[in-house]
C-alpha cells in the first residue's frame, strides 16, 4: 500500500512540475503584433522597431515576455541598444532578474561570447548584465528567439544564448 501510494504521489508531483514548465508557449504573430510597439518609448524617443523580428512566450494567463530588434539608426540609442523587451512575468536572464516592465538591451561581441547588457527602457539605468554563450554549430541563426520553457529555455540572438528561468511564485 505504501508502495503504491508513493507511486501515486510521485505521479502528481511530476505531472505538476510538467504542467507549470508546459504553461507557457510561443506567441503568435498577432500576438506579438498586438502586443509590441511600432515605436518603442526608450529613454525620450520612440525608436522604430522591426516586427518581423519579434519572438516571444506568453502563459496560460496571457503573461508575454516578448522582445523586438530596435532600428537605431540615427537615434541617441544607436550602439547602446538593439532589442526592446516587455516583461509580463518575473524572469531571471542569465542570473539578471527583471521585474515585470519595458527593458531594452545590447551587447558587446567578443570571440565566443556576448555581453549583454538590459536597461530599463524608460530611463536608461543599467538592470544588470550577463554574457550569452555561443550555440552548437548547426544552430539555426535568428535575430532574437524566446524559446518556451519546455522546449529550451533560452534567448538566443543570432548565434548566442542566454538561459532563463522564470519566476512561478507570481
Amino acid at each position: 500500500m505504501k508502495t503504491v501510494f508513493c507511486f501515486v504521489l510521485s505521479v502528481i508531483c511530476c505531472a505538476g512540475a510538467w504542467a507549470q514548465k508546459d504553461t507557457w508557449r510561443r506567441a503568435t504573430d498577432a500576438e506579438l503584433g498586438s502586443l509590441l510597439p511600432a515605436r518603442a518609448p526608450v529613454e525620450k524617443e520612440h525608436i522604430e522597431t522591426e516586427m518581423r523580428t519579434a519572438s516571444g512566450i506568453v502563459d496560460k494567463r496571457g503573461h508575454f515576455i516578448a522582445g523586438v530588434i530596435l532600428i537605431t539608426a540615427g537615434y541617441s540609442a544607436e550602439g547602446k541598444y538593439s532589442h526592446y523587451l516587455v516583461v509580463q512575468a518575473p524572469i531571471k536572464i542569465g542570473g539578471v532578474s527583471l521585474k515585470p516592465g519595458e527593458y531594452v538591451f545590447g551587447y558587446t561581441h567578443k570571440t565566443d561570447a556576448l555581453t549583454v547588457h538590459f536597461n530599463m527602457a524608460s530611463t536608461g539605468t543599467l538592470v544588470g548584465t550577463t554574457e550569452a554563450h555561443l550555440l552548437p554549430p548547426h544552430t539555426v541563426v535568428e535575430s532574437l528567439h524566446i524559446w518556451p520553457p519546455a522546449e529550451k529555455p533560452l534567448f538566443q540572438i543570432g548565434r548566442f544564448g542566454i538561459p532563463y528561468e522564470i519566476d512561478s511564485d507570481q
